[in-house]
């Protein structure tokens, strides 16, 4: 139903481009829609209204966005489209003057879109509502209910870092940070909905508290809002996405160690083993603390699960450099790896640097990293074996298989169950499919689950 209790039949699908942040804020989005009596319907199929969260990270964004625009046009050649999200802050005239594309709203004016949505006539161009960056200085809060067994919580937006790659201060603005109650008001929300495990998301979670209230400085620290968290009844788990290194401190580690909620993974952006190019970068540590980071974590948490974003290709990375990043890796006790290539982003210094890396190079990089990726996977998974770990199974039928995953981030498969979806499970881990997914046992049942 509408505001006025009138419901209005239309039918609104969205599709959501790059991070968890984007996804929790196209479920806020959707939730608007929902209260001005929209129904919510798949994407790739007929409706009223289109809506695309961009994404401006993702290499070729123009190109993917046009094909997510084609589909919906083959869906309802008359719907309505509207683009939101970082591409549309960055790039609105582009997006704009893409053909079926009627709205383009930026940074701040996203979240208002029923606002702007009038009669759903199609426009000859897209129409564009694009604030200035600066303008960007309020937090909205947000949280995606997609799926029964996992909600992501955004709890911090923006950012005061200046990366030479990258353009998310120039589409996201400031950092600045939702109120610690608002942040467990939404968390004991999400809770009362059975969902069993929340994400806490945001474009650098570690500077949670800043701008907390409109003001510049920090009003809580990051640790103050995990500790909070932890209290909140009903959430059987907490987990942490990317966190920067220098803002991953000692208190946190040890607190999750020892918490009620928070699971032992971790997510811990590296980009570069070269101190050379983290320099390049801007980044505000050193190889060195990272490796700190990473024995601090190995210390109170063996069996932790530890990621690592890197880019390969960076203007200026020789192959001393790379062979220094691959080393480093090879020899740090870590989980996995997210290998980004390098491309160039307009409006970044590195764009302008010299030292530009072939895209047959960086390619080439890109791969023995991936490689190295799954041999580190591989590994982390074979030290799993033996031990005993808690389940939580997903919702979807794939091929005839649920997964799920540990608390520290090993994925299993067992035969498709209805019973097991959204349910927490102690197994013991036995052997590593072909496929790379871990068999078990049920321990409380103590039967052993056959992969056919």
């Amino acid at each position: 139903m509408n505001q006025n209790g009138m419901k209005n039949n239309k039918k609104v699908a969205f599709y959501t481009l790059g991070c968890k942040l984007n996804f929790s804020e196209t479920s806020t989005i959707a939730r608007s829609f929902e209260d001005e009596g929209f129904d919510r319907v798949e994407f790739g199929t007929p409706a009223d209204i289109y809506v695309i969260n961009t994404c401006s990270v993702t290499e070729n964004a123009d190109k993917r966005f046009r094909s997510i625009v084609k589909q919906a046009q083959k869906s309802n050649p008359e719907a309505f489209i509207a683009a939101v999200g970082c591409y549309a802050q960055l790039k609105p005239e582009e997006l704009a003057a893409t053909d079926g594309v009627d709205l383009v709203l930026g940074a701040t004016e996203k979240f208002k879109i029923t606002d702007y949505l009038n009669d759903l006539s199609k426009n000859d161009f897209g129409e564009v509502h694009s604030c200035e960056i600066q303008e960007a200085d309020f937090y909205v809060g947000s949280y995606s209910i997609g799926d029964r067994t996992r909600a992501f919580l955004k709890v911090q937006d923006g950012c005061d870092y200046k990366c030479t790659y990258c353009t998310i201060p120039l589409a996201r603005g400031i950092s600045r940070s939702d109120t610690l109650e608002n942040v467990l008001k939404n968390a004991a929300e999400i809770a009362a909905q059975d969902i069993k495990e929340i994400v806490l998301t945001g474009v650098n979670i570690g500077d949670y508290g800043k701008g907390e209230f409109g003001n510049k400085r920090h009003e809580h620290t990051f640790f103050e809002l995990v500790t909070a968290l932890d209290q909140v009844a009903g959430i059987e788990r907490l987990r942490i996405s990317s966190i920067e290194p220098n803002l991953l401190r000692n208190e946190t580690i040890k607190f999750v160690a020892s918490s009620r909620t928070f699971v032992p993974h971790f997510h811990i952006p590296l980009q570069s083993g070269s101190n050379d190019i983290l320099a390049a970068m801007r980044r505000r540590y050193k190889r060195e603390l990272y490796q700190d980071r990473v024995a601090a974590i190995r210390e109170v948490m063996p069996h932790a699960c530890i990621g690592v974003d890197v880019i390969v290709g960076f203007p200026g990375e020789t192959d001393e450099h790379f062979l220094e990043t691959y080393h480093f890796l090879n020899e740090l006790d870590i989980s996995y790896l997210h290998v980004f290539t390098y491309s160039e982003r307009d409006n970044t210094l590195a764009a302008e640097m010299e030292g530009v890396v072939p895209k047959k190079v960086r390619a080439k990089r890109s791969k023995m990293l991936r490689g190295l990726s799954a041999k580190k996977r591989r590994a982390f998974y074979e030290q799993q074996l033996g031990t005993r770990r808690t389940v939580l199974f997903e919702g979807e039928n794939k091929k005839g298989y649920v997964h799920g995953f540990t608390e520290n981030y090993v994925k299993v498969k067992a035969p498709w169950d209805p019973a097991l979806v959204n349910t927490l499970r102690e197994v013991e881990l036995s052997r590593i499919d072909d496929d790379g997914l871990v068999r078990f046992e049920f321990v409380n049942a103590g039967e052993s689950v056959e992969m056919t």
